[in-house]
């Protein structure tokens, strides 16, 4: 697999992959009030989404970063195309991630926009770099459209986008 596709590929399943040790959606927390409470509260999810996504080798992981994502999930992925469900995107996380490279958040590239009666549209920027060596090799941007209901938040849509290679 060329680097580009195996970027790609990797960022579609950050969105989706590590599930197992992430708190499940069902006992997320409730909708914020206000902006910087929405700010903590998606943040969080980001956090928690991504920390299991960084310890997929671990089925409980893979399946905690399950857990953040709507069966119906949608993930767009500039180099690697559309997956339409959360199995997919897990399978595809479980093949092409897991135990090759973790994402780190942007520090300050976080922002959060609310959507009335529905949740959130988180934004952002990443990189993504190898475990072994700990070396980063790629960037992208990102957006994540977060729905809240009554069993909690959960991730509707993924968008990874711009990928660039580290050199």
């Amino acid at each position: 697999m060329n680097r580009n596709i195996f970027l790609a590929s990797v960022l579609l399943i950050f969105a989706i992959t590590n599930a197992g040790a992430a708190t499940p959606a069902t006992s997320l927390p409730e909708a914020p009030e206000n902006q910087d409470a929405l700010f903590s509260t998606i943040s969080n999810m980001d956090a928690a989404l991504f920390d299991a996504f960084n310890h997929c080798s671990s089925p409980d992981q893979l399946k905690k970063h399950a857990s953040y994502l709507n069966p119906n999930l949608e993930f767009y992925h500039d180099k690697g195309g559309v997956t339409w469900t959360r199995q997919d995107y897990i399978d595809k996380t479980r093949e092409n991630v897991c135990g090759h490279f973790r994402r780190v958040l942007t520090k300050g590239s976080l922002r959060v926009f609310p959507i009335k009666d529905y949740g959130a549209i988180e934004e952002g920027h990443h990189a993504f770099c190898e475990i072994e060596s700990g070396k980063c090799f790629g960037e992208a941007k990102f957006l994540i459209v977060w729905h809240h209901s009554a069993g909690g938040w959960e991730a509707t849509r993924i968008f990874s986008y711009g990928h660039q290679a580290i050199h």
